[in-house]
């Protein structure tokens, strides 16, 4: 009995120092990787530096691990610099820094609310192949939108908002194949919307270009994009819009307003799930749907400054909609407008 209980408390021992040695391996891989690559750590010291060591980054000191950085993350398995979020410092005053382009691990990219930051995009970011999302926005960046973009094959996300930005959008945009969500708006871009501009779409599609100079047509191709969000407005578009209507597609938010589209709305079948449709201030001819009345989930409904005519669409949602919506058109009557005389019908 003395031997058998003396084995089963060396077993016992052996067990409790193989745990012991378990945990202790657990725990120094869990610290690891709170260590920083040094490549990705020499990287974030040079940002520091050319962006003149805010105080932003006052947590960046060379003698501690740069995965606990305020605005750095990290993957939790290698250790490397996934995500630079740099936002709301009126304080960083210079360029883009080239450096960026040394964290090659980079998937998440955003430099938001940063007056200060001038200069053009560098080509240097199309080196940063794992980049899914890139946010430079509300920053006094200008120059072109870098056709070395297109290089970045992983970029689901684009978001160029709120810059001084210039010329045309380049037509190469339209090659990358996990391109979901552009936001070009507030810019001073102008010239043609590339025609398969988020043709390579895998679902559903997100592009907003307001506030630009943007002329020519709406893009045949965007009838097979399906938008969820579609904002074109403040441009100089022209011609048929009709192309980005129909039944069954996902389209919510669509805001064509104040360009210079020119097509017949009578006979046009709108998509189902529109809370927000604004076509104001174009050229627009014919009646509104009588669709629109069954819109159960439209909020927001703006057709005026058009040349539309005809009794307007009764039941439904229409009580949402006051005169507001449909001031300014060549013959619209009936509630909320004034009552329709024989010629109007």
């Amino acid at each position: 009995m003395a031997a058998s209980s003396q084995q089963s408390s060396h077993h016992h021992l052996l067990l409790l120092v193989v745990l012991l040695l378990s945990c202790l391996a657990g725990a120094a891989a869990a610290g690891s990787t709170m260590q920083c690559h040094d490549e990705d750590q020499a990287a974030l010291l040079a940002i520091n530096s050319a962006l003149g060591s805010p105080y932003h980054f006052a947590s960046w000191t060379p003698d501690t691990f740069c995965c606990d950085w305020y605005d750095v993350d990290c993957d939790n398995a290698t250790g490397r610099v996934v995500g630079l979020s740099v936002f709301g410092d009126g304080n960083v005053t210079a360029a883009i820094p080239d450096a960026i382009a040394n964290l090659t691990g980079l998937r998440t990219l955003v430099l938001r609310h940063l007056p200060g930051l001038t200069g053009a995009i560098p080509d240097t970011l199309a080196q940063l192949s794992g980049l899914s999302q890139l946010t430079i926005s509300y920053t006094g960046v200008s120059g072109p939108v870098p056709a070395s973009l297109s290089q970045l094959t992983e970029l689901a996300l684009l978001d160029l908002s709120f810059n001084s930005l210039t010329g045309a959008i380049p037509a190469s945009l339209a090659d990358l194949p996990a391109l979901a969500s552009i936001d070009l708006s507030r810019n001073r871009l102008e010239g043609p919307v590339p025609a398969l501009l988020l043709s390579r779409c895998p679902g559903q599609a997100e592009l907003r270009l307001s506030h630009n100079n943007f002329s020519g047509a709406i893009p045949a191709g965007f009838a097979a994009v399906n938008f969820t969000h579609l904002d074109l407005s403040r441009n100089s578009l022209t011609g048929d819009a009709s192309a980005v209507l129909g039944r069954g597609k996902p389209l919510q938010h669509l805001d064509l307003s104040r360009n210079d589209l020119r097509f017949s709305l009578t006979g046009a079948e709108l998509p189902e799930q529109l809370s927000y449709l604004d076509l104001s201030h174009n050229a627009i001819r014919g009646r509104v749907p009588a669709q629109v009345a069954d819109l159960a989930g439209l909020q927001l409904f703006n057709v005026s400054y058009n040349k539309l005519c005809g009794v307007l669409p009764t039941g439904g949602v229409m009580e949402r909609f006051d005169a507001y919506s449909y001031q300014h058109n060549k013959c619209l009557c009936g509630s909320p407008l004034p009552a329709c005389h024989r010629y109007m019908l």
